[in-house]
């Protein structure tokens, strides 16, 4: 079957790869009608995502068809239409009976104590073989798989894999509630789901923070106020429009951003941009607040604690590796914070998303800007990863 798979930084291929089989009585094997590229994945191509394992297969958001089934899984059936949860979780700890199925004690063959385990990662999040393929072996399927209302389409479904129940799960880390004042940094298909969710959830004022154009359009036009931030300056743009205040709550949905590695040929013009994204990072920073040598993970987290008002709330839903270590903990400390952080447990929040599309309350496929080929996947990445105009979330479909 063909597969997107990862051979080392900046080298992802197209490659034929064996089909999965079930290795246990709870797996389940999905033919994957829908995959998608998400802004994590080019973490592990920039190689800021930790330690990767050659021939690993790429992607953790999938939609598909159920092929098999393992003596265990009394749920499911061949023919059942499913979307998979990104995170890998067991259904019967401690943890996953209480929804945090982003930290189950079984999933991860690292140990409890590995993190998070999930498809098309880094060594320690198992490693599991990604969804970005023709066919895919789904662990723990009982509980890690969510059936889709027939109403619900694919490119609907796909997007609550992961983006929306991670942007959903953000907003909620945040605290929101009516009338508040929300900041989010970072717009991408990500921080338009949390403006999309912070909305549901009654936010009276929504700012959006980036410097890519066609994406604070999309934000502009979902009702956020938006702030170029190579424009003016973020911190004291929110000051002024809350006269002064800041806002009640801050959600960082950028994690590592960095482009350190390239694929393809646009290599070289992207290094250039990235170079001159960085300058103007160290530009368009307050005094004192370019933390981290102008990384823009950290910038991002500078400029929340900056902007939210005392006793506020910061949610941190971007991702970061583990040997991050920079954070602005004396100011936020000062200011009487309180921050929430994490790994979505996706499982929880996707039947919720699944009725609120089947209901009619919301489509999000307005936020899907790109539907490409399994075989034009490489070049969908660099696209992606260039920030293209108009390329805000890539659907895969294997022979479209």
């Amino acid at each position: 079957m063909k597969a997107v798979v990862w051979h080392g930084v900046g080298d992802i291929r197209l490659d034929d790869v064996p089909e999965p089989t079930l290795e246990q009585p709870g797996d389940a094997i999905v033919r994957l009608t829908a995959s998608a590229i998400c802004g994590t994945d080019l973490h592990f191509v920039h190689g800021t995502g930790g330690e990767m394992v050659p021939g690993t297969i790429l992607g953790h958001e999938g939609v598909g068809i159920v092929e098999s089934v393992g003596s265990d899984v009394r749920n499911f059936r061949p023919g059942d239409r499913v979307v998979i949860p990104s995170t890998i979780a067991c259904g019967y700890c401690s943890y996953c009976r209480a929804g945090y199925t982003s930290q189950c004690d079984n999933a991860n063959p690292n140990g409890p104590s590995a993190g998070t385990a999930f498809f098309g990662g880094p060594k320690m999040s198992g490693p599991f073989q990604g969804l970005q393929a023709e066919l895919a072996r789904i662990p723990y399927a009982a509980a890690n798989l969510v059936k889709i209302p027939d109403s619900v389409t694919d490119q609907q479904a796909i997007l609550c894999s992961d983006i929306f129940p991670t942007a959903y799960f953000g907003a909620e880390l945040a605290e929101i509630e009516e009338g508040d004042t929300v900041a989010v940094f970072g717009c991408g298909p990500v921080g338009q789901f949390v403006i999309t969710s912070a909305k549901l959830m009654g936010a009276g004022r929504v700012f959006a923070v980036d410097a890519v154009e066609s994406r604070l359009e999309t934000a502009r036009y979902q009702g956020a106020e938006v702030i170029n931030f190579e424009q003016e300056d973020p911190v004291a743009t929110i000051q002024r429009l809350t006269g002064g205040v800041g806002v009640d709550r801050a959600i960082d949905a950028v994690g590592v951003d960095a482009k350190h590695a390239h694929a393809g040929p646009a290599a070289e013009q992207a290094a250039q941009e990235e170079a001159q994204f960085q300058q103007q990072l160290q530009q368009v920073a307050p005094q004192g607040l370019a933390g981290n040598h102008g990384d823009a993970p950290s910038q991002a987290l500078e400029w929340a604690v900056q902007a939210l008002a005392k006793a506020g709330t910061l949610s941190i839903i971007g991702v970061y590796p583990q040997t991050m270590q920079s954070f602005p903990i004396g100011a936020a400390m000062n200011k009487n914070l309180t921050i929430n952080m994490g790994n979505c447990h996706h499982r929880k929040y996707i039947p919720m998303l699944l009725d609120l599309i089947q209901n009619g309350t919301l489509d999000p496929t307005a936020l899907l800007s790109n539907v490409e080929e399994m075989s034009d996947a490489v070049a969908a990445y660099q696209a992606f990863d260039e920030r293209r105009p108009g390329w805000l979330k890539v659907e895969v479909v294997p022979g479209l």
